[in-house]
C-alpha cells in the first residue's frame, strides 16, 4: 500500500470528478484487488530485518548472553540480519577501558559471536567492536558477519568523537582510538550495505560517496549517541541521511545508563528510504529488538520518482571559487 500512495503523492494524481454511486462498488473491488497485488509484489522484493536496542556493560559475558538471546529472537521473527549498536561487546566508565579488551578480529571475542550467525543461519552486523590497533590505540570497526559465520567485511570509524558536550561530558575518542581510512560496502541479503559508525552521521560526505560511488541500497549507523546529542539531533540526522541518499537507515543504539558516568541516548530506528521510520522500539530506554522488512522495490520506486542520481554534480563539480 505504501508503493501505491508513493506513486499518488509524487505524481499529484487527482480523480478527475466524483464517483457516481454506481462505479463505487466496483472501484472499491478494483483498489483491493490492486492493494492484494501490491502487497504480494512488495512481499517478493522484501527481507525481514531486526535492529538492536541494548546497553552494553563492561562485563564481556554478560554482552554476550543479552547478544545471544537477541540473536534468537530474530532469528524466530524471521530477520535475515540482525544490527547490534556500537560497543556491543563491552562498554565500560572510561573510554579507555576499551584498550583493556582490544583483540583481534580472529580473536576468542568474535570467535564467540560468529557461531552465532551459523548457528542461527543469520547475518550479524557487529557495529562497533573494540579491534586492537598499533601503539596503544584501538580500532572502532563495525564487522559484517554472514550466516555461514565467517566475516565479510571490516569498516573502522573514520570520524572520531572528539567533543565538548554542551551541557555534558568531554569526549577524546582520539587519544585512543586510530581512525579508519576507508570507505566500505557489502552485498547482503537485505541489500547493498553502507557502513558507517555513530559520529559519521553528522559527515555526510561520506553517505554520499556510500550511495553515489559503492552502489549503497542500505547504510547502517550503529551508535552510541549522547543523551544530550540524542535529544536535538538523532532521528533528525538519521532521517536526512536516509532522504538525501535515497537508503534504507537502520540505526541501532545504545541506551539508558551503562554504569555511573556512561549513559546513552537509545532509540533504534529503521527509516525508509522517503525518509519515513518503519521501526521503532516501544520504549526508547528498553532492552529489545525492533523488526522491519527491506523493499527493494520501494527503493527502486523512490530513485526513479525523485531522479537525483542522475540531476547531481559530480563530486570534482565543486571547484573552490576564486577569489
Amino acid at each position: 500500500m505504501l508503493n501505491c500512495c508513493l506513486h499518488f503523492c509524487l505524481n499529484g494524481a487527482r480523480l478527475p470528478r466524483p464517483l457516481r454511486s454506481s462505479l463505487v462498488s466496483s472501484y472499491s473491488n478494483f483498489s483491493a484487488v490492486r492493494s492484494s497485488a501490491d502487497s504480494a509484489m512488495a512481499a517478493l522484493n522484501s527481507v525481514r530485518v531486526a535492529a538492536v536496542q541494548m546497553t552494553s556493560v563492561n562485563d564481556l559475558a554478560s554482552n554476550f548472553s543479552t547478544c545471544s538471546r537477541l540473536v534468537k529472537e530474530a532469528a524466530s521473527a524471521g530477520a535475515k540480519m540482525i544490527c547490534f549498536p556500537e560497543s556491543f561487546s563491552f562498554l565500560g566508565p572510561k573510554s579507555e577501558d576499551s584498550l583493556l579488551v582490544a583483540e583481534a578480529l580472529d580473536g576468542p571475542i568474535m570467535q564467540k559471536y560468529c557461531p552465532l550467525a551459523r548457528e542461527y543461519s543469520i547475518w550479524l552486523s557487529l557495529g562497533g567492536f573494540q579491534e586492537k590497533g598499533h601503539d596503544a590505540h584501538l580500532r572502532n570497526t563495525h564487522v559484517i558477519v554472514d550466516d555461514a559465520g565467517n566475516i565479510r567485511s571490516t569498516y573502522s570509524k573514520i570520524h572520531l568523537f572528539d567533543v565538548d558536550v554542551p551541557g555534558g561530558s568531554t569526549y577524546r575518542e582520539s587519544s585512543f582510538t586510530e581512525p579508519g581510512k576507508d570507505i566500505a560496502a557489502v552485498d547482503s541479503p537485505i541489500g547493498r550495505l553502507g557502513l558507517t559508525i555513530c559520529y559519521d552521521l553528522r559527515f555526510p560526505e561520506i553517505y554520499q560517496q556510500l550511495r553515489f560511488n559503492h552502489d549503497a541500497q542500505v547504510i547502517l549507523v550503529p551508535s552510541a549517541f549522547t543523551p544530550v546529542t540524542g535529544q536535538a539531533h538523532w532521528e533528525i540526522l538519521l532521517r536526512a541521511r536516509a532522504i538525501e541518499t535515497q537508503c534504507y537507515v537502520i540505526a541501532s543504539a545504545q541506551a539508558g545508563k551503562h554504569n555511573k558516568t556512561r549513559e546513552s541516548y537509545g532509540d533504534t530506528l529503521i527509516i525508509d528510504p522517503w525518509g519515513t521510520v518503519v521501526g521503532r522500539l516501544p520504549d526508547r530506554l528498553s532492552t529489545g529488538i525492533t523488526v522491519a522488512d527491506i523493499d527493494l522495490s520501494l527503493i527502486d520506486s523512490v530513485r526513479k520518482k525523485m531522479p537525483i542520481a542522475e540531476q547531481r554534480k559530480p563530486f570534482d563539480f565543486w571547484r573552490p571559487a576564486s577569489l
